[in-house]
């Protein structure tokens, strides 16, 4: 060939970037004419509610605790309502001058949460910190002890209430769950069926009438001069509430273990409970983590529903901060926003931690 016959072959354009934020805006907000345009709307809208929505939550809210400041035209949101309640909001009816025990012992439950949840003291010990910081909370919130004043149980209220409720109720409902999830696919009848009928006939409830049932209903039952704290008797049916659904949630996993692992494993040997634990559980579990996680997160909402027995859990207290006084009860909203945020912040925490567990479970199926 000579080099005269010689044609370069024309230069391709560059590649386009796939990488970046302007690479990310090219391909969610301006993909095609559809996606164009409905950014555009939405941009619109957002330009034309957002800064009046600002103006309200900042630039022209009221943020003493001034009632008739609050009242006065073209003032935005009265964050001075979160000012002047917030203890009765965030502690309930617990005597004003002992409510350092409750914030004491919020912190120290707190603390616990976060500590289990890192690797790091997924240790033996673990166990016993948690019966010392139950017996510490108990302790700081009941008194009657050490030197402490008596506070009645139907006293507790606020943040305290709702942490100790969610904390308990999940940590208790787990493992009922795991057996009733087991007992039902045992192959053993009784079995099989006492766990269908606990499961059926909680979930054909509403939580309320559980509640009600715990609170109300269940001391007719009692021997005479016999009774239990309704803090218990609440506390045990929220956790069996809870038990149920999660028990579907892990017999979803339990029911996607291939059959051949099974008879694997009883080929060479190892009993049911050995598969359970070595084979079948830790696989199962993996699975269902998004599922147990949105029970968690439900079971700490549903901690609002006990107002109805009479304990002021974080929402009953804004209730009861905001219907006793008639200069602050117009400004419910704020006062709900504030409850919200609180709700949201241990949620969402909740929720990036199951994302946390979840890349950790499946590190074994990356390639």
């Amino acid at each position: 060939m000579s080099a005269q016959s010689f044609t370069p072959i024309p230069a391709r354009p560059a590649p386009i970037n796939t990488e970046g934020p302007i690479a990310w805006v090219r391909a969610n907000l301006l993909g095609d004419w559809k996606t164009t345009l409905s950014t555009l709307l939405v941009g619109a809208f957002l330009l034309w509610y957002v800064p009046q929505l600002l103006n309200w939550v900042l630039f022209k809210a009221a943020w003493l605790p001034d009632a008739e400041a609050c009242r006065a035209d073209g003032v935005g949101a009265c964050w001075g309502v979160v000012a002047e309640k917030y203890r009765l909001i965030i502690f309930g009816r617990y005597p004003f001058e002992e409510q350092w025990r409750p914030l004491v012992a919020t912190t120290l439950m707190v603390g616990l949460l976060v500590a289990s949840c890192v690797r790091y003291f997924w240790k033996p010990w673990l166990a016993a910190l948690w019966l010392a910081v139950l017996a510490a909370f108990f302790t700081l919130m009941y008194g009657n002890t050490l030197g402490l004043s008596l506070v009645e149980t139907d006293r507790w209220g606020g943040l305290p209430l709702t942490i100790l409720l969610a904390s308990l109720s999940i940590v208790m409902a787990f493992p009922i769950a795991l057996l009733v999830a087991l007992g039902r696919r045992s192959s053993l009848p009784a079995i099989r069926t006492f766990s269908t009928i606990y499961v059926e006939l909680i979930r054909g409830v509403p939580l309320i009438s559980v509640l009600f049932m715990a609170s109300f209903m269940f001391p007719l039952f009692m021997p005479q001069g016999l009774s239990i704290d309704v803090l218990i008797r609440v506390l045990v049916g929220i956790t069996l509430f809870a038990a149920a659904y999660m028990a579907e949630v892990i017999r979803g996993g339990l029911q996607a273990i291939p059959k051949g692992q099974l008879e694997a494993a009883a080929t060479l040997g190892l009993s049911y409970w050995q598969t359970q634990r070595k084979i079948v559980l830790p696989q199962a579990l993996a699975m269902v983590v998004p599922g147990i996680m949105n029970n968690f997160i439900a079971i700490f909402k549903d901690t609002s529903l006990v107002t109805i027995v009479s304990l002021y859990e974080l929402t009953g207290s804004l209730g009861l901060a905001l219907n006793s006084d008639a200069d602050w009860r117009p400004f419910k909203i704020e006062g709900y926003l504030f409850i919200a945020m609180i709700y949201f912040i241990f949620c969402f925490a909740m929720s990036r931690y199951s994302l946390w567990v979840e890349k950790q479970v499946n590190k074994g199926k990356r390639r």
